[in-house]
């Protein structure tokens, strides 16, 4: 997973400067927006299939999307295609973490959840991370072809990696079309819907900073366009490092409830950043807010799923997480009109969403509470 997140970030920080060569100026959005769009129909198919013909099968169908569209990029000239494209890539992150956190959600130990999870979300932090600061690296000592074929080669890496790795899944059914015959249970798993609605609400601010920060990082005069991303990840891994089992130990509602509290937070610094030194800060306590977030609710959601819906459960957060950065792409839309004011506005519209996740989550506690009280009784 750390190669594959590492692959689709590598061209994440270029990719406003190639939509823009191409006369695409006016929507850099949809660089995110079809991406996570293609992402999000794919998670039930993703979901679906990992429980029925494998985890790993599923992985691989991502990853051979990834490569391919990776070195298609090479290729375009149109923004049209361009545009093609990045529907299409976006159809691997549907399938390739999906079909992983199945297989990992599959050999976790009880009681330390939280803990892998943390774990696991430290290396997807470090590919998002690594990968956006050494795209920015590598196409600034070469070009957008070289970049896409790095791209590519780091999701050949993946698919190598993946190969001496055990299937989990024990009865595997041979694929047949009608497989692909989606029904409403095989998109929603009803029983992590609240883990799915925290995700979404959060998610909004990783679709706006996925969107803006290459841009904010020009308006603050930073060379390096997946800056915000680097300090970020270093945050999130440090974090999740000393805190990873926080969960096991006080809850996974309360340790949601301090990690949207600093994602509020973060939001609020961006949008008031206006140097190098309180950008790097607000990039700070946005790892720290991804960093105690994602693994919990990671874990949380390992909790609520149905053993033999694992798949289908981990489809229906990856979901929530694409529709959470899909309206944040969205809201760029909608108000990013190339300058520094008009991204603070979608950088506050993103902290509202996150404390509207912030009330969910106190409701949710005190419901917790008082059944917790009423059974005691």
């Amino acid at each position: 997973m750390f190669f594959f997140m590492l692959s689709f970030n590598l061209i994440l920080p270029e990719m406003n400067g190639f939509i823009s060569n191409l006369g695409g100026s006016t929507i850099k959005g949809s660089i995110i927006f079809l991406f996570s769009i293609a992402a999000g129909i794919s998670r039930p198919f993703a979901g679906k299939l990992a429980d029925l013909i494998g985890r790993k099968r599923s992985v691989y169908i991502g990853l051979i999307i990834a490569i391919s569209a990776s070195i298609s990029y090479a290729f375009t000239g149109t923004l049209f295609l361009l545009l093609v494209l990045r529907f299409a890539h976006g159809l691997s992150a549907g399938f390739a973490p999906t079909g992983a956190t199945a297989l990992l959600t599959d050999i976790l130990p009880e009681g330390r959840k939280g803990a892998a999870m943390g774990l696991w979300g430290t290396f997807i932090s470090l590919g998002i991370g690594i990968g956006q600061s050494l795209g920015s690296f590598i196409f600034a000592h070469s070009n957008y072809e070289i970049l896409f074929v790095t791209s590519a080669a780091f999701g050949i890496l993946a698919m190598l990696l993946l190969s001496p790795i055990k299937e989990t899944l024990t009865e595997q059914k041979k694929f047949n079309c009608k497989q692909l015959l989606i029904q409403w249970e095989d998109v929603l798993e009803p029983t992590i819907k609240p883990a799915a609605l925290i995700m979404l609400l959060t998610a909004i601010s990783s679709g706006v900073i996925f969107v803006l920060t290459p841009d904010y990082s020009t308006f603050l005069s930073i060379e390096n366009k997946g800056y915000f991303f680097g300090i970020y990840v270093l945050s999130t891994i440090g974090i999740r490092l000393v805190f990873a089992s926080l969960s096991d130990r006080i809850g996974r509602r309360e340790t949601m409830l301090i990690g949207s509290a600093l994602l509020i937070f973060s939001m609020i610094l961006l949008s008031l950043a206006n140097d190098i030194w309180s950008y790097s800060f607000a990039a700070i306590i946005f790892g720290l807010a991804t960093g105690i977030s994602s693994p919990t609710l990671f874990a949380w959601t390992a909790d609520l799923s149905l053993s033999h819906r694992r798949g289908t459960g981990s489809g229906t957060l990856f979901i929530a997480l694409e529709m959470g950065i899909l309206i944040g792409s969205g809201l760029t839309f909608l108000f990013y009109k190339n300058t520094i004011e008009t991204a603070r506005i979608c950088m506050l519209i993103a902290a509202a969403c996150g404390f509207l996740a912030f009330i969910f989550l106190l409701l949710q506690i005190r419901k917790a509470r008082l059944i917790h009280a009423s059974s005691n009784a």
